[in-house]
């Protein structure tokens, strides 16, 4: 009898915590599901028309977007420049984030107004950062222009220029999100245990070799995390890159959003549109799918 009744108990105990757990978790799957299933839902389904984004007026074409997708140069163009702004950013973002997030655990209190300070670009909004940037890079009366005026030189165009203009926005880029990231190896650091340190240094362990032997290990998963949403981010970068250059000169800093935006809302292409935003989708999952099983096995490793 008792045994019977202490189970009742725990099936109704569990039955009720279902019941909150399920009225808790319904609002929650509602928004997200009317902000990001159906939108996904929605650019596929509209991906098979052609259509300018204004009335009812669609025509059903089936894989004829896709088609023309897969063919297109300019679309691969520019899916080649989140590759190269993928790269870059995981060459600089990490290894810089991670050195000032040492300092700033190494300096403790002393480095207080360094964290507040290399901080702050984070804080400001990318599309402000554009504009900044955009001015400060001017060919004629820009810093760089300034500086080399100054010594005789000529105008210096580094966001005009085909070649290079793609690697200053990168530049941008790193200096906006390496605080992000520092943030969040400095946090991670916070989780080491003193001790640690403590028998290192009573072994006689140097601080280099407390780094490599000790904190890095430790660090692996928050690094493998940071290195991960750098890796998303770069994939889907709009608003700086739109400011500063609006994808040009040309097609040098064209990526998959700039293209997306131009086709969908200055060429009024929609149905195209929606088909560069599912690629964009596609072609995100994989490589984003890829590099967490690539960089968890490292870290199993």
């Amino acid at each position: 009898m008792a045994g019977g009744k202490i189970r009742s108990l725990r099936s109704a105990r569990q039955q009720s915590i279902r019941i909150a757990a399920t009225v808790f978790l319904l609002p929650a799957l509602f928004f997200l599901s009317f902000f990001i299933v159906y939108p996904i839902i929605s650019s596929f389904i509209t991906s098979t028309m052609r259509w300018n984004g204004m009335g009812r007026n669609r025509i059903f074409t089936g894989a004829e977007n896709w088609i023309t997708l897969v063919k297109d140069v300019n679309f691969w163009r520019a899916f080649t420049n989140n590759l190269k702004i993928m790269f870059l950013s995981l060459l600089f973002q990490v290894p810089f984030a991670m050195a000032l997030a040492t300092f700033l655990d190494v300096t403790e209190r002393k480095g207080v107004i360094f964290k507040v300070v290399w901080f702050f670009p984070y804080l400001i909004s990318s599309v402000v950062i554009g504009v900044l940037f955009k001015y400060a890079l001017d060919a004629n009366y820009g810093i760089f222009a300034s500086i080399s005026k100054l010594f005789g030189g000529g105008g210096v165009d580094l966001l005009g220029d085909p070649k290079i203009a793609l690697y200053t926005v990168i530049g941008v880029v790193c200096w906006q999100y390496i605080p992000f990231y520092m943030v969040l190896y400095l946090a991670a650091y916070g989780t080491i245990p003193v001790e640690l340190y403590e028998a290192a240094s009573i072994d006689g362990a140097t601080r280099a070799q407390y780094f490599w032997r000790v904190s890095l290990p430790l660090l692996r998963p928050t690094v493998v995390s940071g290195m991960t949403l750098s890796i998303i981010g770069s994939l889907k970068y709009f608003d700086l890159i739109f400011v500063m250059t609006g994808g040009g000169p040309g097609v040098s800093t064209e990526l998959m959003a700039t293209y997306m935006y131009k086709m969908s809302f200055v060429r009024y292409n929609m149905g195209y549109g929606s088909t560069i935003a599912s690629g964009m989708f596609i072609l995100i999952t994989l490589v984003a799918l890829l590099s967490i099983l690539t960089l968890n096995r490292k870290t199993e490793l």
